[in-house]
């Protein structure tokens, strides 16, 4: 989403206001009310699709598609296009997964993107004198400033699978860049949240607090220095970023926060070195899959959990009857699988570069049906469950001794699919942690940094029990993003992903129930009220709360908090003779943008419902 911060008053201190002067403005802001671009939560077409939170993105996905780029050349597009309009949740000082479709082979593929650990991590880094170092205060640091793996991971898709140089695919985002985008409430509302860490860092104030002041909805914001990074990757390669200038800066801004003198902030200093961006790699990894309902679901294996999360919630319902039971039973069985599901994610899933996750077993049947057989449809699960060992071939319900609280996530991150006219498909969920990342941008770079390393567990969740996601030298932290593809007999049949930290893998799980399941069409199961179980205490939207389900579920001894919205699902559906229904939120988040190469007024969009379940 847009999110933009204004430059505060004048400074009273003449230090501060030297600061201000040495840095030179790289966006500005027209204050002249311009309308927004047009966009819709539907599409319904041939010849390719894009959906996005963003028009300006979608649009330029949709131009790459019709000028014969691939689906993997028009999410490249179109993700740096975010990095533009979306900056405070990715860009290419971030990460991501991203998830292919190769309609040729029939293969899904995927490449990790998570950003690292620098070098100099120990167990320890994320503690002060025994202690967790504050979150808010880790957020706000360049001590939480992990490699970023986005430019790398575009760079090897389009190598891997694109038609276009990466230069071409760069270009319509640069432009965007310089000419600017149009604000709107929500990024506006996203800077307003952010204001007081943004005027803290000069940079980051001169960039997104034009002027002093807060963007007003309807002015354009421009940012041409990101328009000439991105020029600089397309000329030179992500070279120029892993060994050349763009990464000098990074290391040196995440190294020492350049912080306004006036400010009483205490900003940690960071461990990111030349050394760790030149090491980093993006592996290709091979992706989870579990069998469902006759549907083969492949996701994001370790470093995220999402695929295995997801993966395991969909087992562990494999053998109820969610079709047909009244709505209060489906959304029951779908919370306790939730809890389940996580219960295990928490203990046992991490980098499997650094400790063996069970993933295997966490996604076999027999292990899915131990744990199901926990479920009482009558009766709430109490919740933390604890987890269940995948290694014990138990008969009957297993549950393991100790519970795993929860751990922090950020919120923010986004997510665009995309398909082509060939058949091929890109899910893809990208990031920089935190609404606003680190805070710290990169002088003269145009971008903000991550935050990402604050998805470690600072200390073990549970004392005296192993924990895969305590932060090393190198290593990736455990991430919720659930970038999905859905096959049957090898073809493409949905497409999505969600941002929103922990909630990215409740949300994936319930709009794909709720399409195979209930029958709804993809924009509705998209825009259906949400509950997000984590093995904890449950969140659920008001309207989710307001509905009589809700009561009956409380009844069976759920409880729920309250929380504004979850999630912000894109996704595309594959209908029948190369038909595609893409679509988007239709509010959260200020509501996404899909769009088709050709758009048809055929029957089969969101207004009929074809079973694609069983």
């Amino acid at each position: 989403m847009r999110r933009t911060r204004l430059l505060a008053g004048v400074s009273t201190s003449v230090a501060a206001l030297l600061v201000t002067v040495l840095i030179a403005p790289s966006a500005d802001a027209r204050t002249r009310p311009v309308q927004p671009p047009p966009k819709s939560p539907t599409a319904t077409g041939y010849g390719g699709a894009v959906s996005t939170v963003d028009p300006d993105a979608t649009r330029i996905g949709i131009d790459v598609l019709r000028r014969g780029g691939n689906a993997v050349d028009a999410a490249v597009a179109a993700a740096a296009a975010l990095g533009v309009t979306e900056p405070y949740s990715n860009g290419v000082g971030g990460g991501g997964f991203f998830v292919h479709y190769d309609a040729k082979s029939r293969r899904v593929s995927t490449i990790d993107g998570r950003e690292a650990a620098p070098a100099a991590y120990r167990e320890d880094t994320l503690t002060e004198n025994g202690r967790p170092i504050p979150f808010a205060d880790a957020v706000t640091s360049g001590l939480s400033v992990g490699v970023p793996g986005t430019p790398l991971t575009w760079d090897r898709a389009v190598r891997r699978w694109g038609t276009r140089s990466l230069r071409q695919n760069l270009a319509p985002a640069a432009d965007l860049a310089r000419r600017g985008f149009v604000v709107d409430a929500t990024f506006r509302q996203q800077t307003a949240d952010n204001e007081a860490r943004f005027r803290d860092f000069p940079a980051t104030r001169a960039l997104f607090l034009p002027n002093g002041e807060l963007p007003e909805v309807g002015s354009v914001l421009r940012n041409p220095d990101l328009a000439r990074t991105y020029d600089l990757l397309g000329r030179g390669g992500v070279a120029e970023f892993y060994r050349g200038g763009i990464g000098r800066d990074v290391v040196r801004t995440a190294r020492r926060p350049a912080v306004d003198p006036a400010s009483p902030r205490m900003v940690r200093p960071g461990l990111l070195t030349t050394a760790d961006l030149a090491s980093y790699t993006a592996p290709e990894r091979r992706p989870t899959r579990v069998s469902y309902r006759g549907l083969d679901v492949y996701g994001m294996a370790p470093p995220s959990s999402g695929g295995s999360t997801v993966g395991e919630a969909l087992n562990v319902l494999e053998r109820s009857d969610l079709r047909g039971a009244p709505a209060a039973q489906y959304l029951h069985r779908y919370l306790d699988a939730s809890n389940l599901s996580f219960a295990d994610r928490n203990r046992w899933v991490g980098d499997p570069a650094f400790g063996e996750v069970p993933l295997a077993g966490l996604l076999s049947q027999r292990y899915a049906d131990s744990r199901a057989c926990l479920l009482d449809p009558a009766r709430a699960l109490p919740t933390p469950q604890p987890p269940g060992d995948p290694a014990v071939r138990a008969e009957g319900c297993t549950a393991g001794g100790r519970t795993t609280p929860e751990p922090r996530e950020g919120l923010s991150t986004t997510h665009l699919t995309t398909a082509d006219r060939w058949g091929n498909v890109v899910s893809y969920t990208l990031t920089i942690e935190q609404t606003g990342g680190s805070g710290i941008t990169v002088p003269g770079r145009g971008f903000l940094l991550n935050n990402e390393l604050t998805d470690f567990d600072f200390v073990p969740l549970t004392p005296g029990v192993p924990d895969p996601n305590l932060p090393a030298a190198g290593k990736r932290p455990r991430s919720s993003m659930a970038p999905t593809i859905v096959l049957r007999d090898g073809r493409p049949v949905l497409a999505l992903g969600s941002p929103g930290g922990a909630t990215i893998i409740t949300t994936v799980l319930q709009t794909l129930l709720g399409r195979l399941e209930r029958d709804l069409s993809l924009v509705d199961a998209i825009a259906a009220p949400r509950a997000s179980a984590r093995n904890g205490t449950p969140q659920a939207e008001p309207a989710f709360l307001a509905s009589p389900e809700a009561a009956e579920l409380r009844a069976m001894g759920h409880a729920f908090t309250s929380t504004p919205e979850i999630g912000a699902v894109t996704g595309i559906e594959f209908g029948r003779h190369g038909l595609l229904i893409a679509a988007a939120e239709p509010a959260r988040r200020g509501g996404g943008s899909a769009a088709v190469v050709r758009p048809s007024r055929r029957a089969g969009g969101p207004g009929r419902v074809r079973t694609i379940g069983r």
